[in-house]
């Protein structure tokens, strides 16, 4: 009997030791626009996460938004989640904005800090004009955030206002309005408020063990670091240009190598940027377009149209580079940039590529292509055929009109044939 008792206190032992047991909890940092880095990050540490069987995978988040595109790869991924993931907007000042609602909601566990927001998912740019193509987008987006919330039993009628009226609220107004489910003041406190908390899934349903669980830090990869820098628009576009100056001075000025080497380099960047962004191929050639007329100007006396020209179509494409109804707002090149990357342009062209140019067009300086223009003197009578003296040399020469040229008489060099010049005389 003693020993039944003990047995079973020693079963109990055990069990209540497992219960209270806390696992591993990965912890995944995005501070950044939503793209195809960002969604190869999270998918990455899903995945990594499953397999050294963490208690779960918290995703702290502060974005202004995003790619579309990329937005639903990742609520796919938690969605299709085999191990729970809880989104935490942190810290205080962050938000989730945009692209961050979808991901937010789509959480099994969706959380913020005191002082942050959440909201305005609106997700075509306010330049945009074509309301066919607003209110397609917007329908779009509106259906995708709808179908999460039903999912994760969330506030459906805030979560398409938040798309169709760009609303945007606190944590306090959120956790009010049934958007998301605590307020944690830091890490340590969502542990602690999460910890024993059912939630279900793909997994079925789990009970967690987070209160003094094992943080794991998971860090992004170097090439997902390297994209994700080069992936703003922005620094693809300044990449672009560099790429472009460094071919045509190159081209223009053959022999130089470092400005082809480095023109090179900065394209392959840009259309490996450029090919995870929505790009609009007509932008593309319209920068084209631009600098062919910036080119011309260079060579065709147009009085300065070719070059209004080419800043116009520099410019249009510029702003049409990146299709912003395929973003949630944030993916488009700066205007500021774009400016002064026209002016650069306009200046490159005028001087560095013109130089190029003009040199190209110089008069021979050596050999006998040097020769002609050149000023001379007959030695000898040239009756069509003779001497003369160039330089202190003195070369056979032949009367260009078969007019006899007395000695000592100053001629011009005209041409050349083998190793005679062909002259006429200087009236």
């Amino acid at each position: 009997m003693r020993a039944l008792i003990k047995n079973i206190l020693i079963l109990t032992f055990i069990a209540q030791y497992l219960y209270t047991q806390s696992g591993k909890v990965f912890v995944l940092k995005i501070d950044d626009a939503i793209s195809p880095p960002i969604s190869e990050y999270i998918h990455d540490g899903i995945k990594q996460a499953l397999e050294e069987n963490a208690e779960c995978l918290i995703i702290k988040l502060n974005t202004p938004g995003g790619l579309l595109k990329s937005t639903r790869v990742i609520v796919s991924d938690i969605l299709e989640s085999n191990i729970p993931i809880i989104v935490y907007v942190t810290p205080s000042g962050a938000q989730a904005a945009s692209a961050g609602v979808f991901i937010t909601l789509a959480a099994h566990i969706a959380a913020m800090t005191p002082g942050t927001n959440i909201g305005a998912a609106h997700p075509v740019s306010i330049e945009k004009t074509d309301t066919v193509m607003i209110e397609k987008a917007t329908n779009d987006a509106a259906a995708f955030i709808r179908t999460i919330s039903e999912k994760r039993n969330r506030n459906v009628k805030w979560a398409e206002d938040a798309v169709r009226k760009s609303l945007s609220i606190t944590e306090t107004e959120a956790l009010k309005l049934k958007v998301i489910d605590l307020i944690a003041s830091d890490l340590k406190d969502l542990l602690r408020k999460v910890d024993s908390m059912k939630v279900s899934g793909n997994f079925g349903e789990k009970v967690l063990r987070t209160k003094d669980a094992e943080i794991t830090e998971f860090e992004m990869s170097i090439g997902q670091k390297l994209l994700r820098l080069i992936s703003d628009p922005n620094i693809a576009y300044i990449l672009l240009m560099i790429g472009l100056y460094g071919l045509l001075f190159e081209l223009y000025n053959p022999g130089s190598i470092f400005p082809g080497v480095i023109g090179i380099i900065s394209l392959i960047l840009a259309f490996y940027a450029l090919h995870t962004l929505p790009v609009n191929f007509a932008g593309i050639a319209l920068i084209v377009v631009g600098i062919i007329l910036f080119v011309l100007e260079t060579q065709i006396v147009s009085h300065g149209l070719l070059t209004i020209g080419g800043l116009v179509s520099f410019i249009l494409g510029s702003l049409m580079l990146i299709k912003t109804e395929s973003a949630l707002e944030v993916f488009k090149v700066s205007y500021q940039i774009i400016i002064v990357l026209a002016i650069l342009t306009f200046l490159f062209f005028s001087f560095a590529i013109g130089l190029g140019l003009r040199a190209q067009k110089k008069k021979t300086q050596t050999g006998l292509e040097g020769m002609i223009g050149e000023i001379g003197e007959a030695i000898t009578e040239l009756n069509p055929y003779g001497q003369i003296k160039v330089h202190g040399e003195i070369w056979n020469a032949i009367s260009i009109d078969n007019r006899i040229i007395e000695p000592s008489t100053k001629v011009e060099v005209v041409d050349f044939q083998n190793l005679t010049l062909k002259v006429r005389k200087i009236q």
